[in-house]
């Protein structure tokens, strides 16, 4: 089903207006969601369109200006220069991405974490597009399977505000002999600065102390990833 004006929505025509059998959601529900358009689950994420517009239409315009994969990289701002599109269906729109990027993640995920790869594997998808800083933990076994994911700051991972003990809290509670970190670089860059060198260092050191093994610290950015360990930054 392609997306021109033959489709309907495409004048401004209500999708309410179609035959019941024809709507959406009647048809996702009847066929299954492989039966649809891609412009016609979008429509049904976006639930209404606006004045003069059915949700077809708006969501026919989102994938003339995007494409899907321009979607899943947009902005809030960016979103709701589209006509029709407001706040509340930019968020519905970026909700539903997000559950796609960690159904992929879960469904990608290596169970083991032996390498930087399997790191940027597991995390990767979600973490690149970010818009502010995250620092993860991810919690290990012995043999290095992934026992948890935790979020221990988002917005900055400045070294003034990561504290080694908060680091490694989590890993103690539940008694996890190692631990990898990874945070993202919202511009792009995966370069480490000297503060990350130097935070890893502080935390490489605890670890020795605590017995936990500090596998990785692995930066994350949409032009690529950076093992800092593989660099020999922080691991001396």
């Amino acid at each position: 089903m392609s997306a021109d004006s033959s489709q309907p929505g495409a004048t401004g025509d209500r999708i309410r207006d179609l035959p019941v059998v024809e709507q959406p959601r009647e048809r996702l529900a009847r066929a299954g969601p492989r039966s649809l358009a891609t412009a016609e689950l979008v429509a049904i994420v976006v639930g209404t369109g606006a004045r003069g517009q059915s949700a077809l239409t708006l969501a026919q315009r989102l994938l003339g200006r995007f494409g899907l994969a321009g979607l899943a990289a947009a902005s809030n701002e960016e979103l709701c220069r589209v006509a029709g599109c407001g706040p509340a269906k930019a968020a519905q729109l970026r909700a539903a991405i997000e559950l796609g990027h960690r159904l992929d993640a879960a469904a990608d995920a290596p169970r083991r974490v032996s390498t930087p790869a399997d790191a940027v594997a597991l995390l990767g998808p979600e973490m690149i597009l970010l818009e502010q800083e995250h620092l993860r933990v991810v919690l290990l076994s012995v043999r290095h399977d992934v026992l948890g994911v935790h979020e221990l700051y988002k917005g900055s991972v400045s070294g003034s505000l990561v504290r080694v003990s908060e680091v490694f809290r989590e890993a103690v509670r539940r008694n996890c002999p190692a631990i990898l970190l990874a945070h993202n670089h919202p511009s792009g860059d995966p370069a480490p600065s000297a503060d990350d060198v130097r935070i890893t260092k502080r935390i490489v050191a605890a670890g020795r102390l605590l017995d936990i093994e500090v596998l990785d610290h692995v930066i994350l950015a949409r032009r690529g990833w950076i093992s800092l360990r593989e660099r020999g930054l922080g691991f001396g």
